[in-house]
């Protein structure tokens, strides 16, 4: 699948991309993974990853699991055109205090990226699929987490973050998030 940006927006020097687009193939340093906290990547866009990417991902993610909810453990890549796999466990829909959970999430993530001097990273609708976090409001706490991050760390590694999604209702959402920070200022 060729990624097409959907929306795009400038902020503290850095472009915010919502992408409709296959994660697994993204063109940037770091991608992250929604990931559970033993980072057994056996479904979904974890699974994904380890079937694209090799073996590799599964026996580093093996090392540094358990991960707690809310936190971020990063591995190499295998053979995905990413540098590194940034594995965000979020939390499950119902469990208490989803929204805080979330935003930690996101939040490690760029933590980690930054750490690793990424000059780009993309990342998923975390906790949005098999978790049960509402799409909408997931990828409304995501961007704007990804926005209160990119205000509270001016001055780090990152120059793009991409919001990408693999079906078209998501991306949208990411797109509608970013249009509405738009006015925006750090």
């Amino acid at each position: 699948m060729e990624p097409q940006v959907l929306e795009s927006l400038e902020l503290a020097g850095v472009t915010l991309e919502a992408v409709l687009g296959d994660l697994t193939e993204e063109p940037v340093d770091a991608i992250v993974n929604a990931a559970n906290t033993h980072l057994a990547h056996g479904g979904g866009l974890a699974g994904a990853i380890v079937r694209r990417g090799g073996r590799s991902i599964q026996e580093e993610s093996d090392r540094v699991a358990p991960v707690p909810v809310g936190g971020a453990a990063v591995t190499g890549a295998g053979s995905l055109p990413a540098r590194w796999v940034i594995h965000a466990v979020g939390p499950r829909w119902g469990e208490g205090d989803e929204e805080s959970k979330l935003r930690s999430a996101v939040a490690s993530s760029l933590d980690r990226a930054a750490e690793l001097g990424a000059r780009s990273v993309a990342l998923p609708a975390i906790s949005t699929g098999i978790f049960g976090y509402p799409k909408a409001e997931g990828t409304r706490v995501i961007a704007d987490q990804v926005i209160r991050w990119l205000c509270a760390h001016p001055r780090s590694s990152l120059g793009r973050i991409r919001l990408t999604a693999f079906d078209r209702p998501t991306a949208e959402l990411f797109a509608r998030a970013l249009a509405g920070a738009r006015s925006h200022r750090c």
